[in-house]
C-alpha cells in the first residue's frame, strides 16, 4: 500500500507542479500549521522571553533580551533560505516537505523544554536557538507549500487567511501568557510551545507531498551563495521592494520586541500586571490591522496601485509612533497602537502582491521564498543590535523616546524605498 507522499512523484520542483491534488482537510491543516508556528515564535519571542527576563533581573532585561533576540535572529537569517533549499533537494519516500515539517516541530519542542527550565541568560539563548532552528525548518517547508501545493486560483486567499491566522496567534499567545500564574515560569513556555508544535506537525499526516525520483545536481559554493543573494543590478525592483519590506519590518519590530518593557518603564505598570496590558495592546494592534488589511487590499485590487498604500501606511505609522512617544497613560498608548496596527495592516494588504510582481522567476520554490523571507528576518538581528546603544542614550538604558524615533526613521526610509520601483504603480 503506497504512502500518501508517494502518490505525487516528480523529478524536479518548480511552479509548474503547483496544485497537486490534496485530501479533504488539507487547507484547514495548512492554516493551522501556520497558526501553530506563529503561536510558538510570536508568543515566546514577544511575551514569554521578555517576561522571563523582567522577573529574573529587571536591571538588565533590555540588554538580555537584545542579546537573545539578536542571536536568534542571526540563526534565522542563516537557516531559513538554507532549509528551504534543502527541502527542495530532499530525497525521501516521505516527500520533500513532510520530513522537515515533522522533524522541525520535534526539534523545536526540545527547545521549548529547554526554555521552560532555563534560569539564566545563556540557557534562554540556547533554548531560543533550538526553537528557531526547529520551527525555522518547519516554517520553510510550510511556506514552500504555497508554491508546491496551493493552486494559483486560490493562492492569494489562502495566503491571506494564513496571515490572519498568524496575527491571531499573537493575540492568543499573549493572552495565554497573561492568564498563566506569575510564579510558574515554565508554563509561559511549555503551554504555547506544546500547543503550537502539535498544530504545526498535524499537516505531516494529511499532506500528499512531492517525492523526488531523480537525484538533484551536486551543490557548488556558488549555489550556497545564491541561496542568500539576488543581484540588485539584475533585479533592481526586487531590491528596492526588499529594502522597503525590511525597513518597515524594522520599524514594527522595534515596537513589538520591547513593548512589554515600555509598558513597565514608561507607563509605570508593575511587572506582575504588565502582561495583561501587553495582551490588550496587541489585541488592539491586531484588530485595527485586520480591518485595514481588508480595506486597503480591496482598494489596491480595484485600483491596481500599491505605492500610494505604502505611503499611507508610513503616514499612519509615524503618527502612531509620535503619539506613543508622548503617551501619558494607557488609553492614549492604546490609541497609538491602534494607529500603528492600522499602518501595518495597510502595508500587509499590498506587501505580498508587490513582492509577487517584482520577484524573478526561479525553479527552486523553497530557496526563492527563503530569500524573500530574509526581508522579515534581518530585522530580528539588526533591531536588537542597534537597540542597545539607542536605549543607552542618556545613560539610563531605558531611552524609549530614542527607540521610537529610530522606529520612525526606519518607517520613513521604508516608504521612500518604493520610489525607484518601476514595475509597480
Amino acid at each position: 500500500m503506497s504512502s500518501p507522499a508517494s502518490r505525487t512523484r516528480t523529478p524536479a520542483l518548480g511552479p509548474e507542479i503547483a496544485g497537486s491534488p490534496q485530501p479533504r482537510g488539507f487547507l484547514t491543516l495548512f492554516v493551522l500549521s501556520w497558526f501553530g508556528i506563529n503561536l510558538v515564535l510570536s508568543t515566546l519571542g514577544s511575551a514569554a522571553i521578555p517576561k522571563a527576563f523582567a522577573f529574573l533581573d529587571d536591571a538588565t532585561k533590555e540588554v538580555n533580551l537584545s542579546i537573545t533576540t539578536a542571536i536568534g535572529g542571526l540563526v534565522v537569517i542563516v537557516i531559513t533560505p538554507l532549509f528551504g533549499r534543502f527541502s527542495d533537494r530532499t530525497m525521501s519516500r516521505l516527500g520533500v516537505r513532510r520530513p522537515w515539517i515533522l522533524g522541525g516541530a520535534v526539534i523545536g519542542l526540545v527547545g521549548v523544554v529547554v526554555l521552560a527550565g532555563a534560569t539564566g541568560l545563556w540557557a534562554i539563548v540556547a533554548g531560543w536557538v533550538i526553537v528557531q532552528i526547529g520551527f525555522g525548518a518547519t516554517n520553510a517547508a510550510v511556506h514552500a507549500l504555497l508554491a508546491d501545493q496551493i493552486p494559483g486560483r486560490i493562492r492569494a486567499r489562502v495566503s491571506g487567511i494564513a496571515s490572519a491566522g498568524g496575527s491571531l496567534a499573537l493575540i492568543v499567545g499573549s493572552q495565554i501568557v497573561a492568564a498563566l500564574p506569575n510564579d510558574q515560569r515554565w508554563a509561559w513556555f511549555l503551554v504555547p510551545g506544546t500547543v503550537g508544535a502539535l498544530l504545526s506537525a498535524l499537516l505531516f499526516f494529511r499532506l500528499r507531498d512531492i517525492v523526488r525520483v531523480e537525484r538533484p545536481a551536486p551543490w557548488s559554493w556558488r549555489d550556497v551563495l545564491t541561496t542568500y543573494w539576488l543581484s540588485p543590478r539584475e533585479y533592481p525592483d526586487f531590491f528596492w521592494a526588499f529594502l522597503c519590506r525590511m525597513f518597515v519590518t524594522m520599524s514594527i519590530f522595534s515596537v513589538a520586541t520591547y513593548l512589554l518593557f515600555f509598558i513597565m518603564d514608561r507607563l509605570g505598570v508593575a511587572k506582575e500586571e504588565a502582561s495583561v496590558v501587553q495582551a490588550t495592546s496587541l489585541l488592539v494592534f491586531t484588530l485595527f490591522g485586520l480591518v485595514t488589511t481588508v480595506l486597503f487590499g480591496w482598494i489596491s485590487d480595484r485600483t491596481g496601485r500599491r505605492k500610494p498604500i505604502i505611503w499611507i501606511s508610513c503616514t499612519f505609522s509615524v503618527a502612531g509612533l509620535v503619539v506613543a512617544m508622548f503617551a501619558p497613560d494607557q488609553p492614549v498608548f492604546l490609541i497609538a497602537l491602534a494607529l500603528v496596527g492600522a499602518a501595518q495592516g495597510a502595508y500587509v494588504s499590498v506587501d505580498v502582491a508587490m513582492m509577487t510582481e517584482v520577484l524573478p522567476h526561479f525553479r527552486d520554490a523553497g530557496k526563492d521564498l527563503g530569500i524573500v523571507a530574509l526581508s522579515y528576518q534581518l530585522p530580528q538581528f539588526i533591531v536588537p543590535v542597534m537597540a542597545v546603544p539607542i536605549l543607552m542614550i542618556g545613560g539610563t538604558g531605558h531611552n524609549y523616546t530614542a527607540l521610537l524615533i529610530a522606529a520612525i526613521v526606519y518607517g520613513v526610509i521604508g516608504g521612500l524605498a518604493v520610489l525607484p520601483i518601476r514595475s509597480v504603480r
